[in-house]
């Protein structure tokens, strides 16, 4: 490709060639083609609400071996079933299912999942709008429904 133009009357031209060039990007492309929206369970939106339908354990990545502690939830505003982990000691005990529970990202990059736990982008934050680590602290009770 030739040089950038110069001169008084080149804004024209370099407007037309950054518009091109953006397509290069792909971050550009996924923000302009709103494709994180389109294949997010939780649309765009930072945390969402759903049912537990059941626990899980799933095994961690290589070199650790432990069972991870996750809950498989269908969430309540489009009817996408994710799993989502509950951390903290002992917090499966306090998660029941047809529990409601509130999730968020858990913080991997680009919105993968993180640590040693695989394909588990999101984690539990309150079980039936109570605070889970209020709850394994024991600062509160588990409301009953």
């Amino acid at each position: 490709m030739g040089k950038k133009s110069k001169g008084l009357n080149a804004a024209k031209k370099l407007k037309s060639r950054r518009r091109k060039s953006r397509w290069a990007h792909r971050e550009y492309i996924r923000k302009t083609l709103h494709l994180k929206e389109k294949s997010d369970p939780l649309e765009g939106a930072s945390q969402a609400r759903g049912i537990v339908l059941e626990k899980v354990q799933l095994e961690a990545k290589q070199p650790n071996s432990a069972m991870r502690k996750c809950v498989k939830v269908q969430l309540i505003k489009n009817g996408r079933q994710i799993t989502a982990f509950c951390p903290g000691d002992g917090a499966t005990k306090l998660i029941d299912e047809h529990d409601e529970v509130h999730v968020e990202c858990i913080g991997g990059r680009m919105g993968r999942s993180k640590g040693d736990i695989p394909g588990v982008r999101w984690c539990v934050t309150k079980v039936n709008s109570q605070s889970l680590p209020a709850l394994l602290h024991g600062k509160i009770e588990k409301a009953r429904k």
